[in-house]
């Protein structure tokens, strides 16, 4: 069972969670990093999460929608986390960030390569302050190569690793995956590496530098297709929703709406064949093996077609996976919000932010038994919690925090109020 959600005064003192006590500086902006930090502090890591005083990183203002006058694509992505603010342009905001980093175990930053060498926050620069610091850098395309200084997002990554070559209709239109595929696999492997370095220097005793690259992560995720591609030499081309190696695996059209099917073995091609009403098909000399079937893929999928449109899309998935047929219908987003499988899982959690109120976001992917996670803290306002982490942190008073808010080093946060996380209603 989840454990209870955590609030603010309890951020740093919940032994059940498993990254308990690791603290970790975010720099990131925008997706992929915050999207790493995120999956962090869900587990209880302990993050701040750095960002200009002057209006904050840039998602911030990726709306509408706006919940209370804040983004809630920035809500979603940096719950959990404390919010600092300290002006990077100001020597003495570089200072309390060296500072800082002096007692942290994780570093994570996505601008581009370089930018925070030039700010005096590089890798060797900190290592040298503290040796156990795992510093993590996300990139378009890594810290070394030719392209190593080119601007990317995640619709040019999803270009430059071949992503969108195979990802359109059969006419071959290329399009946009759903989601920031390339942005969530480079967060993805972001995590991976952070707490593999995680595990070395609790061996080893020394931190180390992590360098992710979106274009890595995008052919790393790929490794199937580029395997089909380096295995036969044929380039491959958008397919709609079928797969190159499997027939039939995709979508058709029922009477109502559209629904999804994946045969992936000879027993379930034989099941479904019964199930949908034509057992001749399972012997069928163009369709008895998934070799002829490939083979033979268009006129198969254009008689399955006809057969699908006599019913609607719910009872072929009824009468689909009463056989043990993988099938489901397409489901629209509030489809899946409302579902009672996202219920069971806390899959869409409730929490509470003090400008944008009540409020859903996104649950925790892993389930874990003795250490589960789950989002606590809602997204910070910016700088919140400024004045509280200097004084944690580094023992800085009340007198040098009013004088660190006068000089515009930090912004004057005092008025900011705790965020709580609410259980999910009944």
């Amino acid at each position: 069972m989840p454990s209870a959600p955590a609030s603010e005064e309890n951020f740093h003192s919940n032994p059940t969670r498993a990254l308990q006590g690791l603290r970790v500086l975010d720099f990131s902006h925008a997706l992929a990093g915050p999207y790493c930090t995120l999956l962090l502090a869900d587990y209880g890591a302990e993050v701040y999460k750095l960002e200009s005083p002057n209006g904050g990183e840039l998602s911030r203002g990726w709306g509408p929608p706006f919940l209370g006058g804040e983004a809630a694509f920035f809500l979603g992505l940096n719950r959990g986390k404390r919010g600092i603010a300290i002006d990077l342009k100001r020597p003495e905001g570089i200072e309390l960030c060296l500072r800082l980093l002096d007692r942290m175990d994780v570093l994570i930053e996505n601008f581009r390569p370089g930018t925070m060498d030039r700010l005096g926050l590089g890798f060797e620069a900190l290592r040298a302050r503290n040796p156990r610091l795992i510093y993590c850098s996300i990139s378009g395309y890594g810290q070394d190569g030719p392209s190593r200084d080119e601007a990317a997002m995640d619709l040019i990554v999803e270009c430059s690793s071949g992503f969108m070559s195979v990802t359109g209709t059969e006419a071959g239109e290329q399009v946009r995956a759903g989601y920031a595929v390339a942005d969530i696999n480079a967060g993805l492997f972001a995590t991976i590496g952070i707490l593999m370095a995680v595990h070395h220097r609790e061996r080893t005793g020394a931190g180390q530098y992590v360098d992710i690259s979106m274009l890595d992560s995008m052919i790393s995720a790929m490794s199937s297709n580029y395997m089909t591609f380096l295995g036969s030499g044929r380039v491959p081309q958008p397919m709609g929703t079928a797969f190159p190696t499997v027939v039939p695996y995709q979508v058709f059209h029922a009477r109502d709406r559209v629904f999804a099917l994946a045969i992936g073995s000879e027993k379930l091609w034989a099941a479904f064949c019964g199930a949908i009403g034509h057992p001749e098909l399972q012997a069928h000399a163009n369709y008895a093996s998934n070799a002829l079937r490939i083979q033979n893929r268009q006129d198969l999928e254009s008689a399955l077609q006809e057969i699908f449109r006599t019913h609607d899309a719910a009872q072929w998935v009824e009468v689909l996976g009463a056989v043990g047929i993988p099938c489901c219908l397409v489901r629209t987003f509030d489809e899946v919000v409302q579902h009672p499988q996202s219920a069971v899982r806390r899959m869409f959690p409730w929490i509470e932010h003090p400008a944008a109120g009540k409020h859903r976001v996104t649950g925790s992917p892993i389930k874990m038994s003795a250490s589960p996670g789950e989002p606590t803290i809602a997204a910070p306002l910016l700088g919140q919690h400024t004045a509280a982490a200097l004084h944690e942190l580094l023992g800085l008073d009340a007198g040098k925090i009013r004088q660190l808010v006068a000089d515009g080093v930090i912004p004057d946060a005092r008025s900011k109020k705790p965020n709580t996380t609410l259980p999910a209603p009944r």
